[in-house]
């Protein structure tokens, strides 16, 4: 994954497999602290602590699909070249929490990527699911909540193209107006 908006992407995917009806995504670009945040949490069945401790292993996947699983230990490499860490706590009554640390200036840090774009799929995707984002960007803040986007609309359907299209521009405005390069 050449960006952190796939990476996560493809953790909150985990969170909606493991039956989340609730997840939270923070990212904090802080320039004074030369750190670049993401936490990812959520109220799914969580992982078991053997799973828990397997999970950054390339070769161990629950996914009976394939024989990998290669989105968290990529993640982890990915903090871990920028000399930043990759954190996890998981309990099957509160669920998982990921944490992504990285040197935000380090030269080997990936971009942020189309942000936007992760959360408008991941909204489309998984319309029964709330998504909370916050954005903070060197003291300035954006939150989505798509629990206030729905309770808005009505009987509108989260999966309109309206909203999606609301969704999209909402966020790029809000990135645009705290003044992060997302």
């Amino acid at each position: 994954m050449v960006e952190l908006s796939l990476h996560i992407l493809d953790i909150v995917e985990n969170s909606t497999r493991a039956g989340a009806k609730r997840v939270y995504i923070d990212i904090i670009e802080d320039k004074r602290r030369d750190l670049l945040f993401i936490e990812i949490r959520d109220n799914g069945s969580g992982m078991s602590e053997d799973v828990l401790k397997k999970a950054t292993d390339p070769f161990f996947t629950t996914k009976t699909v394939r024989n990998v699983g290669l989105g968290l230990p990529m993640l982890a490499q990915a903090a871990e070249r920028t000399g930043g860490r990759l954190t996890m706590e998981s309990n099957g009554e509160k669920g998982t929490r990921v944490v992504a640390e990285f040197k935000l200036s380090h030269i080997d840090r990936q971009p942020l990527g189309n942000i936007a774009s992760t959360l408008v799929t991941l909204v489309a995707g998984n319309t029964d699911v709330d998504f909370i984002y916050r954005h903070r960007h060197n003291g300035r803040e954006y939150i989505l909540d798509t629990r206030v986007i729905k309770k808005g609309m009505g009987d509108l359907r989260m999966e309109l193209v309206k909203a999606l299209t609301f969704i999209r521009k909402d966020i790029e405005g809000g990135l645009k107006d705290i003044g992060t390069e997302a």
